[in-house]
């Protein structure tokens, strides 16, 4: 598998959507992404100040906010559009998980977020095994698969509900490398089977 550049959306939104071709699928994941994001920053709450700010309402520069931070500069540098988008839903799910997490406190927040995840991730592994008839991206590229997939769902949303694309030609050029990339696998499945 040759190797991504860091903010080269085209090549990123192919290698995942390669994973992801299937509507029924693509469904699953706009319904748990999102939801998965938001409840590994409800989780995140619990982790200690790695500075002190003094932030409003119990908010707290924790791994939480890091993580945030990261993923939201990702997606402006991707796309500043959408990813100001994206960045602005992380932001939203950090500053709403941790007043979650704060409410619940950590005896009670631990179990609800490992029951979301736990329901979270099955839809996902059958949305892959029933309707894509794939593994996950995460299976080939971990870290790739977690950054990308809640800007994915978010561009895809974008683009079934407003017709976004970030350049012109940005769907075309992307479909066709997904394509590519199935018909790449199929042909690989097919060689391991002989």
């Amino acid at each position: 598998m040759a190797k991504i550049g860091i903010f080269d959306l085209e090549n990123h939104f192919a290698f995942y959507g390669a994973y992801h071709s299937n509507p029924v699928n693509i469904f699953i994941h706009m319904l748990f992404v999102w939801p998965i994001m938001f409840t590994g920053l409800v989780i995140l709450y619990f982790t200690p100040a790695l500075v002190d700010l003094n932030l409003p309402n119990g908010l707290i520069a924790n791994y939480g906010l890091l993580f945030t931070v990261i993923y939201s500069g990702f997606y402006v540098g991707l796309d500043v559009k959408a990813g100001s988008l994206a960045g602005l839903l992380c932001f939203v799910c950090w500053v709403w998980g941790s007043s979650v997490a704060h409410q619940l406190g950590f005896s009670l927040a631990w179990k609800v977020v490992l029951a979301a995840q736990i329901f979270c991730w099955t839809g996902q592994f059958i949305g892959h095994g029933v309707f894509e008839k794939r593994a996950p991206a995460l299976l080939d590229n971990l870290s790739q698969a977690f950054l990308m997939a809640p800007f994915f769902v978010l561009l895809e949303a974008l683009q079934m509900g407003f017709g976004y694309e970030p350049y012109p030609g940005f769907h075309t050029r992307v479909k066709a490398k997904v394509d590519a990339n199935i018909r790449a696998w199929k042909e690989e499945k097919q060689k391991k089977k002989m």
